[in-house]
């Protein structure tokens, strides 16, 4: 914990009364949770940001997308604008959020939104769309809307058992709060992550027998891609290369390029960062290399032909099909 973080250390407490009270409140029904009548799952986290929400919720698409007609509904952190906005395909970062771009990109027949208001969202889509099942991104603090299958997710290295509310460490709320959670994954784990490793995070949750747990992973392409096409990660080493990210953790991916034996130069901007023109103006690197959020953002002002990103997707360590089968139950129980 940082010095600066320590002084903080008093208020935390305050900040976990005023959310345990919001909670206790809509647990006893003292606020309206309000629930609906097709399948709504949400995937969030107890932390601010960087546990793979995005990779997860392209999980979720890619095994669904052929079955239903797929809705996902998103804030739209970092855009210009409010309100509800059904995604085109010629959309643009800042007027709608660099993941949800990156979802309508990545698969354009999926129905894709943003709306601060969950519930008006969900109204919206319900009313326009018709879609069979929405999967909510970032809801899991959004307690007016009663999800019917949540997912928490948690890091590895980093458990929210391990953290502090805010603002002292990174908890949006007590801990306590995983338990409206039907399933728990912890991301970005080592892909050989050991039985006695799994089992040993398993204790430190201590989830309750009706919980579920499950173990992944990010893995990393090994071609990169921009709108015009793609090339082999191989192909740039020795080439000048420049990282921009604008993510909460980036250090999988630092680590993923060290053992790439990449070398590269590096700016780092804070997450959903607003890239301006004069940010990247004079940049004369071979290659520019940076992450597919970020460059959602960055290709509709930075016209380089050596522009890339790399792709990335979620994997389960174990029982992938098991967590495929819980899904599938859910709606079908719901329908």
């Amino acid at each position: 914990m940082s010095i600066s973080r320590k002084f903080l250390l008093p208020f935390s407490p305050i900040y976990g009364l005023t959310t345990m009270l919001r909670n206790l409140g809509y647990d006893k029904g003292v606020f309206e949770s309000r629930s609906y009548s097709i399948p709504i799952i949400c995937v969030g986290n107890l932390s601010v940001g960087g546990t793979g929400k995005s990779p997860m919720v392209e999980y979720l698409i890619n095994h669904l997308k052929i079955d239903y007609r797929l809705a996902t509904l998103s804030r739209g952190y970092g855009r210009t604008t409010k309100g509800f906005h059904l995604l085109k395909n010629n959309d643009l970062a800042e007027m709608v959020g660099d993941e949800p771009l990156q979802f309508k990109t990545k698969f354009p027949k999926v129905i894709v939104a943003v709306d601060e208001n969950r519930q008006r969202g969900i109204d919206k889509l319900i009313e326009t769309e018709n879609p069979d099942v929405i999967i909510l991104d970032d809801a899991f603090q959004h307690r007016k809307v009663k999800a019917g299958l949540n997912i928490l997710l948690t890091t590895y290295g980093d458990l929210y058992t391990d953290d502090l509310l805010l603002p002292a460490g990174n908890l949006r709320e007590p801990v306590s709060g995983a338990g409206r959670a039907e399933i728990v994954v912890v991301t970005k784990c080592p892909p050989e992550l050991s039985k006695q490793e799994q089992e040993g995070i398993s204790n430190k949750l201590n989830l309750s027998p009706e919980q579920k747990l499950f173990f992944g992973y990010i893995e990393y392409s090994s071609h990169l891609k921009n709108d015009k096409g793609s090339i082999s990660l191989g192909s740039i080493i020795g080439k000048q290369i420049l990282l921009i990210t604008g993510i909460a953790n980036d250090m999988p991916l630092l680590d993923h390029l060290k053992n790439e034996n990449l070398e590269y130069e590096h700016l780092s901007f804070p997450d959903h960062h607003n890239y301006s023109m004069k940010e990247i103006e004079g940049i004369s690197a071979e290659i520019v290399l940076t992450t597919e959020k970020d460059y959602m953002r960055l290709k509709a002002i930075m016209p380089h032909p050596g522009l890339y990103y790399i792709p990335i997707q979620f994997k389960f360590i174990v029982e992938e099909e098991k967590f495929d089968r819980k899904i599938d139950q859910f709606i079908k129980n719901e329908k």
